[in-house]
């Protein structure tokens, strides 16, 4: 093997070069160990935040230490053992990141469950991961388990984070987590050792984490990350985006997605950062108007949301600052298309947005809460190029990064001073990328994950027969940037044999402040159609306007003159692109979809077979 060449990043030291192991951060080669490091050095500084009867308070890394110590002793002595796996279905909360970092100490798996899965679907992530524990945050989650426990095999016990309406209940298997501390610290004492003996036990190919795939085609499946999967994503993010000890950040969306769980479990011990808490997913803007984090990682909902929340204040603002506004706005727009295309900013269009940036997007990005942000992300999802310009156009320095699941969150990102807008960005350091013949998109890097949970079968179809992972996107190089085109199986061939990519009609839809998603359809069909979903805010805001009556969101869908308002929205994306991809007819839905519902993912994510199954007689009735 060759030396390791090593190289310090804003004061960490990491591996050079990332084309092949071993991946060392600090000289630790697994999290579990860096993990003790970081807590030995920092002390008595900052880890992370949480809202308690609205006062945030501080834990210190003397605070994550411990608490991770005792619930690993706890399990262990309740009988948790190497190689064992450790379910978690809660909202994002420090004890979340405890159990998992305890879980991984003690050389075990640990795997997260979404809180908006059914009982039914928690049995089956309990059953196809044969978890030995099962963690939970509230009483509404233990009656999911209570509904399945009959058919629960594995499950030696089951912990509780939160007593509330809880004070009475009693359950032979159910403890709550002030009992495992107690059972922690009474193994501690005899056994003062075993917790650092096990850390230092743990290997590059140990697997860590066990996340389960959002179930957008087909049924979940757990994709299992290994120690070296997260130390190679720490190093190679610290390549591109820099990370100071100062910065805070901000956990809101489900740990047990990725996305979340490397910006909120990996990046604060990689990098020494600060993680805040959202208190529920009702607080999320509140929250983050409060911490005014420095890092910002979203998913393309949020960003829209946020945007249609602006307009909806907006809207509702005096007509002097609606002037100053969209004056402003013309300004910014103007200053970023020259950085986009790579030119000299004229000095007087650079003088001017000055004074616009401090009387008028500096307390914009105050009401949002990004006014100390340095660094924004988003991905997950595809996001309409048109609504990053219009962040970059406020002083949001946002950037579009491409990963999943399987890839440990990562493979390609643009940079703030390296911004490709309509490209998902360049490759980290030691990934490849190549594109199929049939435009797929297939990678491979020491990110790409070690197979399916006790399936061979989808694994080894995940892979070509030279061992790189098929995607299942589309795409194209844009000399050293990559650029999405669509997913593969959701190509639209029209009858008359053209190849569509949907994604980007979408996008463009979703960019106007009256429709908060879409999905377009018109497979072997003549022309193409769409299923559209408005943004109840602002259509109330305008039916209150324009005196429209509506008794419910079913009735606000269907009054006649919100439907000629999405027309008008729909007829100004029809302009911008080819006759045959043009929506020629669409239908509002009248219900409210929520992360609850099956058509939704917990991220927000349309199901679109879902959707196309349940609403077929709607979809049909627009080519009949």
């Amino acid at each position: 093997m060759n030396e390791i060449l090593k190289e310090v990043l804003d004061g960490i030291e990491i591996n050079k070069d990332l084309s092949e192991g071993p991946f060392l951060i600090d000289g630790c080669n697994t999290l579990p160990k860096l993990f003790s490091k970081r807590c030995s050095e920092l002390g008595e500084k900052v880890a992370h935040r949480e809202k308690h009867l609205g006062i945030w308070k501080s834990f210190s890394w003397i605070d994550y230490y411990e608490n991770v110590r005792l619930i690993a002793l706890g399990l262990y002595s309740l009988g948790l053992r190497r190689g064992n796996t450790v379910s978690i279905i809660s909202e994002g909360r420090k004890e979340w990141i405890y159990t998992d970092l305890a879980t991984q100490c003690m050389g075990a798996i640990c795997s997260g469950v979404y809180t908006t899965d059914s009982a039914q679907q928690l049995l089956f992530q309990l059953s196809n991961s044969e978890s030995s524990f099962l963690f939970l945050d509230t009483d509404e989650q233990l009656d999911k388990f209570l509904s399945v426990y009959s058919e629960v095999q594995n499950i030696k016990k089951v912990i509780v984070f939160d007593r509330k309406n809880l004070a009475n209940f009693y359950h032979d298997k159910v403890i709550f987590l002030d009992e495992l501390y107690d059972i922690g610290k009474a193994y501690l004492v005899s056994s003062k050792d075993l917790f650092e003996n096990e850390i230092q036990k743990s290997k590059a190919d140990d697997v860590a984490i066990m996340v389960y795939t959002s179930g957008t085609t087909g049924e979940p499946k757990g994709a299992m990350i290994t120690q070296e999967n997260l130390l190679y994503a720490g190093s190679a993010q610290k390549h591109l985006i820099r990370f100071f000890p100062s910065d805070e950040l901000f956990c809101f969306l489900p740990l047990c997605h990725i996305y979340e769980r490397t910006t909120s479990g990996l990046n604060p011990i990689v990098n020494k950062t600060t993680v805040n808490f959202a208190e529920n997913i009702e607080t999320i803007f509140e929250n983050l108007q409060e911490v005014s984090p420095m890092y910002f990682a979203g998913v393309p909902r949020i960003y829209e949301k946020i945007y249609s929340n602006f307009n909806l204040a907006l809207s509702e603002a005096t007509n002097f600052s609606q002037w100053a506004y969209f004056f402003a706005l013309k300004v910014a727009e103007k200053k970023v298309q020259f950085q986009l295309e790579n030119r000299s900013v004229p000095v007087m269009t650079n003088f001017i947005y000055s004074i616009f940036d401090y009387f008028v997007f500096k307390n914009l990005r105050r009401m949002i809460g990004f006014d100390r942000v340095t660094k924004a992300v988003t991905g997950a999802a595809p996001i309409s190029p048109e609504l990053l310009e219009w962040y970059l156009a406020i002083g949001v320095p946002i950037v579009e990064g491409y990963g999943m699941t399987e890839t440990t969150a990562l493979m390609t990102v643009n940079t703030p001073n390296d911004n490709h807008v309509g490209t998902v960005g360049k490759l980290y350091p030691g990934c490849q990328v190549r594109i199929a013949e049939d435009g797929e998109i297939q990678f491979t890097s020491a990110s790409v994950f070690k197979g399916y949970y006790n399936n061979k079968d989808l694994t080894s179809q995940a892979f070509t027969n030279d061992g790189w992972f098929k995607t299942g996107d589309q795409g194209v190089m844009d000399g050293k940037y990559l650029k999405i085109t669509g997913r593969l199986k959701d190509i639209i061939i029209t009858a008359g044999g053209k190849n569509i990519s949907p994604a980007e009609i979408e996008n463009s839809l979703k960019f106007s402040k009256y429709i908060s998603d879409a999905i377009v359809v018109g497979d072997l069909k003549k022309y193409l159609t769409a299923l559209i979903l408005i943004d109840q805010e602002n259509v109330e805001k305008y039916a209150q306007e324009n005196k429209i009556h509506y008794s419910d969101f079913n009735s606000l869908c269907n009054a006649q003159e919100i439907k000629k308002l999405i027309d008008n929205e729909v007829q100004k994306v029809n302009d911008k692109v080819a006759r045959v991809e043009q929506i020629k007819k669409y239908r509002l839905i009248d219900v409210l979809l929520t992360a609850e519902d099956d058509e939704m993912t917990a991220t927000m994510k349309i199901k679109r077979g879902v959707l196309e199954k349940n609403y077929k007689t709607m979809i049909d009735s627009m080519y009949n």
